[in-house]
C-alpha cells in the first residue's frame, strides 16, 4: 500500500472539453483538497502531442514532455487514477492546421509530408501519425477503463426518456450496409493456445507475398483477428446505393470511422468520392495522378492541386465535377477540418 498522497490525473485536451475544464476543474479540486486528494493536470492536446514528438526541433524553452507516453507508463501501475476527457480524433486536415498554427507561433516543427518520398520524410510522417486519429484511447485503455454511467444519470434517463418523435412509415430513409465483401464477411479470428510470435503477410492472387508486419508478440489466451474488404464489392455497393438514393429522393450520407480506423477508412472514403465523381475521374484521372491528387481525406486537396493549372483547364475540371451532381443524390456533409 502506497504512503504517497492520493492523486488523480486530469487530462487537458482541446475545444469544448478544454473550455469546460477551466470552469469545472477548480470545482473538482475544491472538493478533493479537503479529502487530501491531489488533482494534477497533464496536457495531451493535439498541439502538446505534436510538440512532445519533435523536441529536437524546439528550443529548450519550447520543449514539452511526452505526456501521453508517461500516462501509458502510469496505466500499468495499480494506484493510477486518470480522468480522460474527450479528445480530438485528429484528421490529416486538423493535424495540418495544428502544425501550421504552431509554426506561425515560432515552433520550428517540420511540415507534414503528404506524399513522403525520402527516408527522412517517411520517418517524419510516421512520427506525426502518432497524433492522428484516436491516438490517446489505445494508450490509456491499457489500464482498467471504467466507462460506466453513474447511477444517478441512469435513473434520470429512465425517468425522462428521450423521445425520438413520430417516425413516418412513408419515410424512405434507411441504413444501407454491404451484403458481401466487407470486413465482417472477411473476418477470421482465433484464440491462441500458447504464447507465440506471428507474422502478418498479404498474399495476392498472383502469389506475390508482402510482409505487413514481420513480428507481433502475442500471449496465451489472446485473440488474434484479421479481416479484409473487397475493393470491387465496395465500389459496386457505392454505385448501387448512390443510384438508389437518387431514385428514391433521399439524401446520401456516408458514415465511416476514419479517425479510429485511420489506415483503412480514409481509403474507404476516398473510393466513395471517386465513385460519386466517377465521370470526372475517368476523364481527368491521369492528370490527377500527375498532380498528386488524393481524395482519401476529401475534395479539398483536389481543389488545391488544380488551382495551379491554367484557368481554362481548371474551369473545365470544375464544370465536369459539377456535372456529376446532375445524376447523383443530394449530399449531407459535415466539414470537421
Amino acid at each position: 500500500m502506497t504512503t504517497q498522497q492520493p492523486t488523480i490525473i486530469y487530462t487537458l485536451t482541446d475545444e469544448a472539453p478544454l473550455l469546460a475544464t477551466h470552469a469545472f476543474l477548480p470545482v473538482v479540486r475544491a472538493f478533493t483538497a479537503p479529502a487530501g486528494i491531489a488533482v494534477t493536470a497533464t496536457d495531451i492536446s493535439v498541439a502538446a502531442r505534436i510538440l512532445g514528438e519533435f523536441p529536437e526541433f524546439l528550443t529548450d524553452a519550447q520543449k514539452v514532455p511526452d505526456n501521453l507516453a508517461e500516462l501509458g507508463r502510469l496505466t500499468l501501475l495499480p494506484d493510477t487514477n486518470i480522468i480522460k476527457l474527450p479528445n480530438i480524433s485528429a484528421s490529416v486536415q486538423q493535424l495540418q492546421a495544428a502544425i501550421k498554427e504552431l509554426q506561425g507561433k515560432g515552433f520550428a516543427i517540420p511540415d507534414f509530408p503528404e506524399q513522403p518520398a525520402t527516408d527522412d520524410e517517411k520517418k517524419i510522417r510516421a512520427r506525426y501519425g502518432k497524433a492522428l486519429g484516436s491516438a490517446v484511447n489505445p494508450v490509456l485503455r491499457e489500464g482498467n477503463s471504467d466507462r460506466r454511467a453513474p447511477l444517478a444519470v441512469k435513473n434520470f434517463a429512465r425517468k425522462h426518456p428521450h423521445s425520438m418523435g413520430v417516425w413516418s412509415q412513408a419515410s424512405q430513409t434507411h441504413v444501407a450496409t454491404m451484403k458481401h465483401g466487407d470486413f465482417y464477411h472477411g473476418e477470421k479470428s482465433m484464440t491462441l493456445d500458447k504464447a507465440r510470435d506471428v507474422r502478418m503477410e498479404l498474399v495476392t492472387k498472383s502469389g506475390k507475398t508482402t510482409v505487413l508486419k514481420p513480428k507481433v508478440a502475442l500471449l496465451a489466451g489472446e485473440i488474434i483477428d484479421s479481416m479484409f474488404m473487397s475493393k470491387k464489392a465496395l465500389l459496386e455497393f457505392y454505385e448501387f446505393e448512390m443510384e438508389d438514393a437518387r431514385k428514391t429522393h433521399v439524401m446520401f450520407s456516408l458514415h465511416v470511422k476514419a479517425t479510429m480506423m485511420k489506415v483503412s477508412h480514409p481509403i474507404v472514403f476516398g473510393h466513395a468520392v471517386r465513385i460519386f465523381y466517377r465521370e470526372a475521374f475517368e476523364k481527368h484521372g491521369k492528370l490527377f495522378d500527375e498532380l498528386g491528387v488524393n481524395v482519401n481525406n476529401g475534395m479539398a486537396t483536389l481543389y488545391d492541386k488544380i488551382a495551379t493549372l491554367p484557368t481554362s483547364k481548371r474551369d473545365e475540371i470544375i464544370r465536369d465535377l459539377h456535372a456529376c451532381h446532375e445524376h447523383r443524390p443530394e449530399l449531407a456533409m459535415v466539414d470537421s477540418a
